[in-house]
């Protein structure tokens, strides 16, 4: 499960988030195009912008479900 605790710095604030267990599978930058993006410096994703309808929250969920590794929260906010 993510930890809030361990987000990574470059996550917009809001209900979802990516943790530092990322492991750079690219799952969720396909899943959820418009709200998951990479560091290409550090490489591990990040969400860039939290969605704004319920087609990008399906994605969002979609994408933390899919995690191999749990690196996707939700807040809840």
């Amino acid at each position: 499960m993510a930890d809030p605790e361990d987000k990574n710095e470059e996550n917009i604030a809001g209900k979802f988030y990516v943790d530092t267990q990322c492991i750079d599978c690219d799952l969720c930058r396909e899943t959820a195009p418009n709200n998951f993006t990479r560091s290409d410096d550090e490489g591990y994703s990040y969400v860039y912008k939290q969605p704004e309808n319920d087609e990008e929250e399906a994605q969002c969920r979609e994408a933390m479900e899919g995690c191999p590794v749990e690196a996707i929260g939700d807040d809840g906010e």
